[in-house]
């Protein structure tokens, strides 16, 4: 069956604001006259997230539930919808009613002047300071790194094309850099200014660890996106410092030696040899567990039960 709109909706903690969001995109949709369908991805709630799903999903079929055994995060709950969604456009969107499902039919009219991926830019945001600066601060990160010209990567509200997300693989927190991967791949990307609201239920899930995490990631899509193919063209150019400071370490004590010095207890014979020990190692190894983890096909989330 061909479904024409999947909506996949991450949500944690958000048993006040499922039922709303149902409502709210039940009014949008209904007027595009398309088949749609509504997949909620339940990412280990502790409150009673998955029982108000359940009971959407016994009043309307278009809800389908994806319930994880524990709370594995978002980039792990958007990879789930990717592989059951089966729309030919797909929108991710977060669960606590800050973003406005009336955008909708804006990111389909951007989708139609030839974008594979519309991302969404919070323009006025209505969040605390101390989310909005750090946000603002690695969003300039992102578009500086990784050449992409999107002013909100963080935002969840985004419009896929299907073969964006049939070959996007996110985990840790490479949600947030969907874009960056998108453009990567050779997709096209595109944003438009999107209506924020601010949060009235439930508490907002952002942290430092989220933070530090994001920044790590950052790092990873960089190699990634430049790399991965390549890794010697990076790990090389280690490689190759590393080996030059060991042989020409080599080189002097070995004409310290023809001189007559004893060379076995100088620090630098220590060192000429973890020089030439960090060189075999950075080509050899590099970050191939990075990239073997990128492109493994096993998921790193248990899912507890699925009403599809």
């Amino acid at each position: 069956m061909t479904i024409d709109i999947s909506i996949l909706i991450p949500a944690y903690n958000e048993e006040q604001n499922v039922s709303l969001l149902y409502e709210r995109l039940k009014k949008v949709l209904f007027p595009l006259k398309g088949s749609y369908e509504l997949i909620f991805i339940d990412d280990g709630s502790k409150d009673k997230t998955l029982f108000e799903l359940k009971k959407l999903n016994k009043k309307d079929s278009i809800v389908k539930i994806i319930s994880f055994k524990k709370n594995f995060g978002k980039a792990a709950a958007l990879n789930a919808g990717f592989e059951v969604a089966k729309g030919e456009i797909v929108f991710t969107m977060d669960a606590d009613l800050q973003d406005d499902p009336k955008e909708i039919p804006r990111f389909i009219k951007k989708l139609d002047e030839g974008y594979d991926m519309v991302s969404g830019w919070k323009f006025k945001r209505y969040d605390p300071i101390s989310k909005t600066i750090p946000s603002k601060f690695f969003n300039w990160l992102t578009k500086v790194t990784t050449g992409v010209n999107i002013h909100d990567s963080n935002c969840g509200f985004k419009a896929y094309r299907k073969d964006v997300v049939k070959n996007v693989n996110v985990y840790g927190e490479l949600h947030r850099y969907i874009p960056a991967l998108a453009h990567w791949k050779g997709f096209s990307v595109g944003e438009i200014k999107v209506q924020h609201h601010a949060r009235k239920f439930g508490k907002s899930k952002y942290g430092t660890k989220r933070l530090i995490n994001g920044f790590f990631d950052l790092i990873t899509v960089k190699f990634l996106s430049s790399f991965q193919s390549k890794p010697l063209h990076f790990f090389g150019i280690i490689s190759l410092f590393c080996g030059l400071i060991g042989i020409i370490s080599m080189v002097y004590l070995f004409y310290l030696k023809l001189l007559g010095s004893s060379i076995g207890d100088r620090p630098l014979f220590l060192l000429s040899i973890l020089s030439i020990i960090l060189s075999i190692q950075f080509i050899s190894l590099g970050l191939i567990g990075e990239m073997i983890t990128f492109n493994s096909k096993k998921e790193n989330y248990i899912i507890k039960e699925k009403i599809l």
